[in-house]
């Protein structure tokens, strides 16, 4: 295991400091306020990092658990899904920064995910549905880990990812707490539909984007409607997207926002498919409000 340490954000510090001055009595909305503040101002905690692996049928399916100490018995946790040919590496920096806040925090690699997943599967296997699959067989390993609380489990997605995340979160309604989507590529239901008409259009292999897909990527897409099987979530989602985006347009989650019944999208001036700098720092600030705010002490 890897010991690391993380800072709390300075919103959340502001956003006490205020109500304390205003004479609230911040133990009576233990919803509204980071774990930390409510731990006699505790700023961070220690976490360490922990390979672990997931099943679905045959496949093995790895990731990297991140787990704070000293954070309770049991603790609130947090699901991430990178995007397409990506892998769980492209979540450390949100990982990281959740873990510091008391959140136990799982990123892996999809099935066939990548030429370089370290799960087991094809990329000419893989499929938004396998990858659906792959998610619901790593909710069933997290909710059986004895210091997880799993009545406070959240969804958190990049991409295609936020897509996998969306559709997935529709299914498990009552076992998800809530949801975090980064610019979640809706778009990718169209692109399959423009790109072919029938599904003997589509051929057995071939070079999409960066890596090879196979005919299961696109065939289950075709005449799919994404946005019906998601507003079927309908708890309170977070829509993170950069308004300078060129792979998945920022219109597809403004759509979203008017489908889900309750949603808030947060558009990023100047980010693109992805967030760095100062745009990630805004993503991990917001993120952290929504969690903290979310979380159940039931």
């Amino acid at each position: 295991m890897k010991r690391r340490r993380g800072v709390l954000s300075a919103i959340s510090l502001a956003a006490a400091a205020v109500f304390a001055f205003a004479g609230y009595d911040l133990s009576r909305y233990p919803a509204a306020f980071p774990l930390e503040i409510q731990a006699a101002g505790r700023s961070e905690y220690e976490y360490e990092t922990q390979e672990m692996y997931a099943r679905r049928g045959e496949n093995q399916i790895y990731g990297v658990l991140y787990i704070p100490q000293n954070a309770g018995e049991t603790m609130p946790a947090i699901i991430y899904s990178h995007g397409f040919g990506g892998s769980h590496r492209s979540g450390t920096q949100y990982a990281e920064a959740m873990a510091a806040k008391g959140y136990v925090v799982y990123c892996f690699d999809f099935c066939g995910g990548s030429p370089g997943s370290q799960s087991d599967g094809s990329t000419l296997e893989m499929s938004l549905f396998t990858k659906q699959a792959d998610l619901e067989a790593v909710i069933e390993m997290i909710q059986g880990l004895d210091y997880v609380d799993s009545s406070n489990l959240f969804l958190m997605g990049t991409s295609q990812g936020g897509a996998v995340s969306a559709i997935t979160a529709a299914k498990h309604v009552d076992e998800i707490r809530g949801l975090v989507l980064l610019y979640p590529a809706f778009v990718l239901v169209d692109n399959a539909n423009e790109r072919y008409q029938s599904p003997e259009d589509i051929p057995d292999t071939q070079f999409f984007m960066w890596m090879d897909v196979g005919r299961a990527y696109f065939e289950p897409l075709l005449g799919y409607d994404i946005y019906a099987d998601i507003e079927a979530y309908d708890k309170d989602v977070l829509i993170l997207h950069g308004d300078e985006d060129s792979i998945v347009p920022l219109s597809y989650s403004e759509h979203a926002a008017e489908v889900y019944p309750s949603a808030q999208l947060e558009v990023l001036q100047g980010a693109g498919h992805g967030f760095s700098g100062e745009n990630a720092q805004t993503a991990i600030d917001l993120m952290t409000e929504y969690f903290q705010s979310h979380v159940s002490y039931d």
